[in-house]
């Protein structure tokens, strides 16, 4: 198994899990998953951690911003260059499948362009085309991507949530709660 996760469900593991973490028993191992390659942690992902709700995130789990951490275990994974497996048909899906009809159709063209070039770059794209490229790079491992987000749009973005493009990409989602079910070795409980 392999998990790539979402700033949500980072950001969800420190506000309700970690507190009653009183033996650091969860703590350590979602750090042991990171470090080992199990759970991956991406650029954007940790760009997004630095801003949202004033660096919580990395500063709970301070490992995220320890750069001999970082550089033994060649994190964050770097997504400068990550391309999809096949460039156009998910250009194509980009502009027929994941935009929402009625919110593209209130743009420009030139609007939509710039809206369309922010999402391309933005964390949510980079998340699934990561999984993409585990799913073709491991063909016989489980890829989740962990995220909080449901599928339902509630926000009047231009794009759908991660949930609804992975489950036309066939990218399994679960959020941090199955996550912490899934992962072996962890005998967490709140008392």
């Amino acid at each position: 198994m392999i998990v790539v996760i979402d700033t949500s469900s980072l950001l969800s593991l420190v506000r309700y899990y970690l507190p009653f973490d009183k033996k650091t028993i969860l703590f350590e191992a979602i750090k042991s998953k990171i470090a080992n390659g199990e759970i991956l942690v991406i650029d954007k992902i940790i760009e997004e951690c630095n801003y949202t709700s004033k660096g919580i995130v990395v500063t709970t789990l301070t490992f995220l911003a320890d750069k001999t951490f970082n550089k033994t275990n060649k994190l964050p994974l770097n997504t400068e260059f990550l391309l999809p497996p096949a460039p156009a048909k998910f250009l194509r899906l980009v502009d027929n499948q994941f935009v929402i009809g009625v919110q593209k159709n209130r743009l420009t063209e030139i609007q939509y362009d710039s809206v369309k070039n922010d999402f391309m770059n933005s964390a949510d794209v980079k998340l699934i085309l990561t999984s993409l490229t585990l799913q073709r790079d491991n063909p016989d491992k489980e890829i989740l991507l962990v995220t909080e987000e449901t599928e339902f749009s509630n926000d009047n973005k231009v794009f759908k949530k991660i949930p609804a493009m992975c489950s036309l990409l066939g990218i399994k989602t679960i959020n941090i709660q199955q996550l912490i079910k899934k992962l072996d070795g962890i005998n967490f409980e709140i008392n």
